[in-house]
């Protein structure tokens, strides 16, 4: 018997986590196979529990499970430290999914034999309101996430790193469980992990879910300035091999915005020049993405409003970065207060060679924190 775990980390997601469920309940899998969901509660304050709780009465398959810590590095960890079977996926409570999502990522895996499966996460608005609709603009244009293939699109292969994937169980086995120090990108350094592990990481167009992001640009903004812009730079420190230009070129971004408007006045041909020709070109392209935006969701009101919100996005992701980089100068960044991420591990990650961790690292890997 082939089994599946789904691993669904929340907390205060009453909006979206009956949606969610239903879906993951109508998943086909195949007739020798059986499927756990595991609802895994960071301390929800609304009404998430009950509403888990009162679908799992109707459906043995669905497990409440508490996390105390709150994080999603310590959910995953959780279930998978005490959980046997074939296959997991790690999915978000704000993703519906069409019932043929853990069909064709199983398929996928036997067909192309990749150690972690995923498809295309397409962005939806969060609320009904206009700021949703430019949140959903922003994050769907290579000019303002970058070249994320599981976002924008791609051709079915090989790829860094993918959204809501299938993984077969043996990975964790070899690379480790999810470093719980990082609250943040800690899928992006897993799966960095497993690539210079010599483990294969494909993406197939063909498989698809519907993420909602966040309903305000507000909130948006803050989410990235405060978590995902610092974990990219507390990432870099943990785990050197995650770096990537993609992810740091928005603190060059600002860092250049600011030292251009301070120091243009003083030195106006050395500096002034080139940049005003930057911010020029930024603009340029700032307009034509939001132009092609316009004209793909019909909101023409894109083309004068999105220019400023993709500035918004990228200097606020960089000020967010180089606050992060700034914590750790200063020795106060949260993942430095803590040593290792496992018992045995050491301050940095155990050095990685192809075909795993090997026998007593890999124990020491899945060791409890």
């Amino acid at each position: 018997m082939t089994k599946f775990a789904i691993i669904i980390p929340c907390r205060n997601e009453e909006k979206y986590i009956e949606g969610c469920l239903k879906s993951v309940l109508m998943f086909a899998i195949p007739a020798f196979a059986e499927m756990d969901v595991f609802v895994v509660d960071g301390g929800s304050t609304d009404t998430t529990r009950e509403r888990v709780h009162t679908m799992a009465k109707c459906d043995r398959r669905i497990h409440l499970v508490d996390n105390p810590a709150g994080f999603q590095g310590r959910a995953v960890n959780q279930v998978l430290r005490d959980w046997c079977g074939d296959y997991c996926l790690w999915l978000g409570a704000h993703t519906y999914f069409p019932n043929n999502y853990v069909q064709l990522c199983y398929e996928t895996a036997q067909q192309t034999g990749a150690d972690v499966v995923g498809g295309i996460c397409r962005t939806e608005p969060g609320g009904t309101g206009y700021p949703a609709q430019v949140v959903q603009a922003l994050t769907t244009h290579r000019f303002g996430v970058g070249g994320s293939s599981f976002r924008i699109g791609g051709q079915e292969g090989p790829v860094d790193t993918v959204a809501y994937a299938l993984f077969r169980r043996s990975v964790f086995d070899k690379v480790g469980l999810l470093d719980e120090r990082l609250v943040r990108a800690q899928d992006y350094e897993l799966n960095c992990r497993l690539r210079k592990a010599g483990l294969t990481i494909w993406m197939n167009p063909a498989i698809s879910c519907s993420y909602h992001n966040q309903a305000s640009l507000r909130a948006f903004l803050e989410k990235q300035f405060f978590l995902e812009a610092p974990y990219n730079a507390f990432m870099w420190y943990l785990a050197p091999y995650a770096f990537t230009p993609r992810h740091a070129i928005t603190g060059l971004f600002a860092a250049g915005v600011l030292g251009g408007a301070t120091l243009a006045p003083f030195f106006p041909k050395a500096i002034g020049v080139p940049f005003a020709a930057v911010m020029v070109l930024y603009a340029t392209l700032a307009v034509l993405a939001s132009i092609q935006q316009a004209i793909r969701y019909k909101k023409i009101r894109h083309i004068l409003l999105l220019p400023f919100a993709f500035f918004l996005y990228h200097f606020i992701h960089g000020l967010g970065l180089l606050t992060g980089l700034l914590r750790l100068a200063t020795f106060t960044a949260p993942v430095q207060k803590i040593k290792e991420p496992w018992p045995g591990a050491g301050f940095y990650r155990v050095p990685i060679r192809k075909g795993g961790l090997g026998k007593e690292s890999a124990m020491r890997a899945t060791a409890t924190p």
